[in-house]
């Protein structure tokens, strides 16, 4: 199914899974940034009781494509989309250098602030997105990072 933006409930295995998440991380956050997504929020909430959420950290929004499945999704549209979504959006949805472009901003404020260990839980496609900046990855690439679901992934930013 495809999901950018639409918001589905957890899966049944989200306790343990979040116990691996938190296993794997630090305590003692100067900040925990959320996607507004609950499938996010929910852990944000475990992580800290305080966090913010921000639109930026959002997926992609695939516009008349969310709730629907790849097989029924016009196949001459999915492959022209396909063969150009940096450039190209799904019907009232984002293309890709929408997305980085959101993410990006939100970035760079994020590296102004004087927070020395910061969380964000967000979604595959705003890693990949990071990634992909800090690598000097093509947007186009940045599929080739492979993000698992619950995979915790950390950067260390030197201070500017």
């Amino acid at each position: 199914m495809i999901y950018g933006r639409t918001d589905v409930p957890l899966a049944a295995s989200f306790p343990e899974e979040k116990d691996r998440v938190l296993e794997q991380i630090p305590s003692g956050f100067d900040a925990v940034y959320s996607s507004p997504s609950s499938r996010c929020t929910q852990l944000a909430a475990v992580i800290s009781e305080v966090y913010q959420e921000n639109k930026a950290l959002y997926e992609l929004n695939f516009g008349d494509w969310e709730g629907k499945t790849w097989d029924t999704i016009d196949r001459l549209h999915c492959d022209t989309w396909m063969d150009d979504f940096v450039h190209l959006a799904p019907p009232n949805g984002e293309t890709m250098l929408e997305m980085q472009q959101r993410i990006l901003v939100f970035w760079e404020h994020l590296l102004r602030q004087c927070y020395h260990r910061v969380a964000i839980i967000t979604h595959g496609g705003v890693i990949r997105i990071i990634l992909a900046h800090y690598r000097d990855l093509a947007l186009r690439d940045s599929f080739t990072l492979k993000i698992g679901m619950g995979e915790v992934v950390k950067l260390s930013i030197p201070s500017r």
